[in-house]
C-alpha cells in the first residue's frame, strides 16, 4: 500500500471528500488538517487528501462526477 495525493482542499472540503470516498468503499486520510488548526491559519493551509495508489483513478472519478 502506497499513499498518493488525490488533491488539496480547504479543511471542510477535505473532510467532505473523505466522507464521500469512504461511502464508496475507498479509504482516505487527511494530511496536514491538524497542523492548520494548531497554527491558527486553517483557511490558508490546504489539507492533502491521500488515497491508496490503486484507488486513485476511481477516487478521481468519484470526486469529479456531478
Amino acid at each position: 500500500m502506497s499513499l498518493v495525493e488525490l488533491g488539496r482542499f480547504n479543511r471542510n472540503e477535505a473532510h467532505i471528500v473523505i466522507g464521500r470516498l469512504e461511502s464508496e468503499g475507498i479509504d482516505a486520510v487527511a494530511f496536514d488538517a491538524g497542523s492548520s488548526i494548531a497554527d491558527g491559519s486553517w483557511l490558508l493551509i490546504p489539507v492533502r487528501v491521500m488515497v491508496d495508489e490503486d484507488d486513485l483513478a476511481t477516487a478521481e472519478r468519484i470526486i469529479t462526477a456531478q
